[in-house]
């Protein structure tokens, strides 16, 4: 966390910053989890999957093709330039995503399986740890601003009665948070057992 410049009787000096850290991890947090499949299927499984095409340019698919998430179990992949078929197909079949593509004349498609029950227990782990470490950087931030808090103090810079009300301001929220963090994998968790 960059070092915040603390005011005298200015909550918000803290509070402003905290929470744009705090939000750094939420975001974190929703984009790892809009990788995890439910059930149906979504074109974030395979958006970012990297395809060396253009003798050697790293790109993400969704810079070479028009993705789509035409049925709930279907993904269909279709390059802007022909050219790249067989380096999107290579890609996917690296990305060990479990699932064959299916290369037709100018479309790869990619059939999701049914999950098993057992499927969707090991995907639930896996949000919950996912969310974990979300909390785990949220406390992190909140260790980073009380040793600045602290330091603040030892040099006079605050008094002892704002020390209280930053600590509290900081615990508030740690709490909306991770709460914050809790609410969004119970969501999907419970997207996870609707399919």
């Amino acid at each position: 966390m960059t070092p915040i410049l603390l005011e005298e009787g200015n909550v918000k000096s803290l509070e402003k910053p905290l929470c744009a850290e705090m939000d750094k991890a939420i975001d974190h947090l929703l984009k790892e989890l809009a990788s995890i499949r439910t059930g149906k299927a979504h074109v974030s499984m395979i958006e970012n999957i990297k395809v060396e095409c253009y003798g050697g340019s790293i790109m993400n698919l969704k810079e070479v093709a028009s993705l789509t998430a035409p049925d709930v179990n279907l993904l269909t992949i279709q390059p802007w330039d022909p050219s790249v078929m067989n380096d999107i197909e290579r890609a996917l079949n690296n990305a060990q995503l479990g699932i064959n593509p299916q290369v037709d004349d100018d479309m790869i498609r990619l059939e999701l399986p049914k999950m098993s029950s057992e499927r969707r227990d090991e995907l639930a782990k896996q949000v919950g740890k996912k969310v974990e470490e979300c909390k785990v950087a949220v406390r992190n931030i909140r260790k980073d601003a009380q040793n600045m808090i602290r330091d603040a103090e030892k040099k006079k810079n605050i008094s002892e009665d704002f020390v209280k009300r930053l600590t509290k301001v900081l615990q508030d929220c740690t709490d909306k948070y991770t709460d914050k963090a809790d609410d969004i994998g119970n969501k999907k968790s419970s997207e996870l057992k609707a399919f």
